[in-house]
């Protein structure tokens, strides 16, 4: 048997967004890929939890461009799979107004495509956990964009990220979903 049998699949781009509902702290459901606030797309991060301080400082700097980002006509929402209680505790060192969703299962995680990863010690994290990805899902859910990682140090540039979709999003730009050739 090869390894690629126990390896998750990747979304591509122009692929279907997978239906994946995740709680907020509200007590609600957000299903991922549906944007909100007027927009018509959504930047979806999956970050890897309270216990990473690259998560926590990506998060705390994607706030900056969330008002740039809803003018293009994106809105923003962040998932992982940490626990209601671990995410309310994460909060004290975030200053973020995008929602924050929780609970994201392992098979979740999977069918998004995400790299996968055991925690390395009970202090690290007490659950399996996404790597971090970025996916942009466009008015007819389809993966516009996607950025996996298997580590928490590569992640796309906020500021090049938020330009490009600027651009992309112009009518008069008409540029197409990219990575399209099988």
């Amino acid at each position: 048997m090869s390894n690629e049998s126990v390896y998750s699949n990747k979304l591509h781009p122009g692929s279907a967004f997978p239906s994946i509902s995740a709680a907020l702290l509200n007590g609600e459901e957000a299903v991922l890929g549906q944007p909100q606030h007027g927009a018509s797309w959504q930047l979806v991060v999956v970050y890897r939890g309270k216990h990473c301080p690259l998560c926590t400082r990506y998060l705390n700097s994607l706030e900056q461009y969330k008002a740039a980002l809803l003018e293009t006509g994106v809105d923003v929402i962040a998932v992982s799979g940490d626990s209601k209680e671990q995410l309310e505790a994460h909060l004290e060192q975030l200053s973020v107004s995008f929602p924050l969703a929780y609970g994201l299962t392992t098979e979740q995680m999977q069918a998004l495509g995400t790299y996968i990863s055991d925690p390395r010690s009970p202090q690290e994290t007490d659950h399996p956990f996404a790597e971090p990805a970025l996916f942009v899902v466009n008015e007819q859910g389809k993966v516009h964009v996607v950025d996996y990682s298997n580590n928490p140090f590569v992640r796309p540039d906020l500021a090049t990220l938020v330009s490009g979709l600027n651009w992309v999003r112009d009518p008069k730009n008409n540029y197409p979903i990219r990575g399209m050739h099988k």
